[in-house]
């Protein structure tokens, strides 16, 4: 059984970092664009960043661009979201997703649709 498993969610201040983790089991996803993808309160989910299968190519939603960092471990088949001078509107349960579909060796891929396994998400909540 497939699984993804996000954790290091927290409640943090605004100006504060946190690295979120996404851990896969059940099968390798180090040959597979992986991604984040947020959702906060009244609100649709969103693209926040994404990883080729290389790792040699990223892409951010330009809201966090210079702010947040994505990155894989393929030995530990984890994909980590570094996140740095949080705001409140950064607030949301945030999401991995894993493609399987053929690839390009640098694709990246912002659309929901594009992954077909997500995790259960982890809360991220930043007060003023």
């Amino acid at each position: 059984q497939v699984q993804l498993v996000e954790s290091g969610g927290g409640l943090v201040q605004a100006g504060e970092s946190l690295r979120l983790s996404c851990a896969a089991s059940g099968r390798t996803f180090s040959a597979n664009p992986m991604g984040w993808f947020r959702q906060a309160p009244g609100k649709e989910r969103e693209f926040v960043a994404t990883i080729s299968w290389s790792g040699g190519s990223t892409d951010y939603t330009d809201s966090v661009k210079g702010r947040f960092t994505i990155s894989r471990d393929k030995a530990k088949n984890t994909v980590y979201l570094q996140m740095s001078s949080l705001q409140p509107e950064d607030t949301a349960v945030y999401y991995c997703a894993a493609r399987s579909y053929v690839s390009g060796y640098t694709s990246t891929f912002s659309r929901a649709r594009e992954y077909n396994y997500w995790g259960q998400g982890t809360q991220v909540t930043v007060s003023p």
